[in-house]
């Protein structure tokens, strides 16, 4: 607001022409201040904005927060004490089948009494107690021989069946590969424990070789997850960065109810997702990554990550961006909740004429409410997929879920160090997730394929095919 000069005209009239030039060239002066303090609040305002961004209240995704960066969340302050709750059924340790059984039976009351009724002895309660048998490893010797051709003269000499050619058996192979790749263990780490606890001295050079082998061994089984997973219906894809000696790649995922797959590619573009998804044609859960968004076929935009941008707008201090971003929020987490009840014809037509009126409003502003009110307005038929085809989820948190494993062994490892680690990466997490999926360990399926492996046999697929 300019500020009025505290003269009359017959005073301003009277103001010698010095004076005035001055007066006048002061007030320039204070209205280019004016305009620089309106555009560093305006600055300040977008710098905190996004100071204060992160994956709760943008899309940036949670492998980007700060390693101490704790979100503390509003709740309610209820009357309800800590601990289980009168109704609750509680949980008990995973009762194992027994190896071993052992009665116990009473000796004595407490009133003092030696003698009970045998014929009233009931169990009522069985207690489990664990433990590992002493840990020993079978070694065997194989003794080669030669002789001599009794014929031609020539030695002949024994040779070391394929299957126990590397030195290291199926279970011990699988053991190492379940550390190093489904616990993103160091090669020492692995070294380390197979000494202490197996008692097996190892190299980090011989568990890098196994790896390589158990990588090999592994590849059927990642090529039908890949199968499979071009097969379903629908699938949520993702990416994140990757490190391959320093130099940036991208991990790709592609994830539905049944499998999970994974590739590493050198760069984050639409040849990449071609070579991700092949010849698939189903629907498409995603967020808003411009290759995803120019899909030909169906796609479900990831409303939990709208809800995050629009949380991010509920956060800024100018009211109407505000006021857009707690609206849009109220209204996206409506639709999420339709995917376990499905909406009224009024509750749908109510939804439907609030969320295109705050479009409307606010799709013409020149700010952060403007863009993502545009951004919702281009993909309105996206939205609500969902409510139409069977195993459609509102949101892509399957796919972000599968990747997060990936980044924490990023974070460890920064990244691989060839291609051929790349590809023991992609096959590693494709197994170890598809495993987490189906409820399954991944240790017997790895010893299988490794076993396979060894005597030139296909691996067990059936559990890969089963149910998709």
């Amino acid at each position: 607001m300019e500020a009025k000069r505290p003269l009359s005209e017959l005073d301003w009239a009277l103001t010698p022409q010095a004076a005035k030039r001055y007066i006048v060239e002061l007030e320039n002066i204070l209205g280019q201040l004016a305009q620089r303090h309106e555009a560093l609040e305006k600055r300040t305002d977008t710098l905190e904005t996004r100071l204060n961004q992160n994956s709760q209240n943008s899309s940036k995704p949670p492998s980007s927060d700060g390693p101490f960066k704790k979100h503390k969340r509003k709740r309610k302050k209820g009357k309800r004490k800590r601990g289980g709750q009168k109704g609750h059924k509680g949980h008990r340790q995973q009762m194992l089948a027994p190896t071993e059984v052992k009665n116990l039976l009473p000796d004595r009351c407490q009133c003092g009494q030696l003698s009970l009724d045998r014929k009233s002895i009931l169990p009522y309660y069985t207690h489990q107690h664990i433990e590992l048998p002493e840990i020993k490893v079978d070694v065997t010797h194989y003794i080669l021989h030669k002789a001599s051709c009794n014929r031609c003269g020539r030695t002949v000499k024994a040779q070391v069946p394929r299957q126990f050619y590397s030195g290291y058996g199926p279970r011990l192979s699988a053991v190492i590969a379940e550390l190093s790749g489904s616990h993103g263990a160091s090669r020492l780490t692995v070294r380390d424990f197979c000494q202490s606890v197996l008692g097996v001295p190892i190299s980090t050079g011989g568990i890098q070789r196994i790896i390589d082998r158990v990588s090999g061994a592994i590849e059927p089984v990642y090529s039908e997850i890949g199968n499979q997973a071009r097969k379903s219906a629908a699938n949520g894809v993702d990416e994140t960065s990757w490190l391959q000696s320093g130099k940036l790649k991208w991990l790709w995922t592609m994830v539905n109810e049944a499998v999970s797959f994974f590739m590493i590619h050198p760069n984050r573009s639409k040849q990449a997702f071609d070579q991700l998804v092949a010849d698939w044609k189903g629907i498409l859960i995603s967020d808003n990554y411009g290759v995803y968004v120019n899909w030909v076929n169906q796609r479900q935009t990831c409303l939990a990550h709208l809800i995050r941008r629009a949380k991010g707008l509920a956060e800024q201090k100018e009211p109407s961006i505000k006021r857009f971003g707690r609206g849009i929020v109220k209204e996206l987490r409506l639709l999420c909740h339709w995917a376990t009840k499905p909406p009224t014809q009024k509750q749908w037509t109510d939804f439907y004429s609030r969320l295109v009126m705050l479009l409307i409003l606010y799709e013409n502003a020149d700010d952060d409410a403007g863009r993502l009110a545009r951004s919702i307005a281009g993909q309105m038929a996206s939205l609500w997929v969902f409510l139409d085809q069977e195993g459609v989820e509102p949101t892509n948190n399957r796919a972000e879920r599968a990747l997060r494993f990936a980044v924490l062994w990023r974070k460890r490892s920064n990244g691989t160090q060839s291609d051929k680690g790349d590809r023991w990466v992609e096959r590693i997490l494709s197994l170890k997730q598809t495993c987490r999926i189906r409820s399954i360990s991944p240790f017997p399926v790895l010893a299988d394929a490794i076993d396979a492996f060894f005597k030139e046999q296909q691996p067990d697929l059936r559990w890969i095919t089963a149910n998709c």
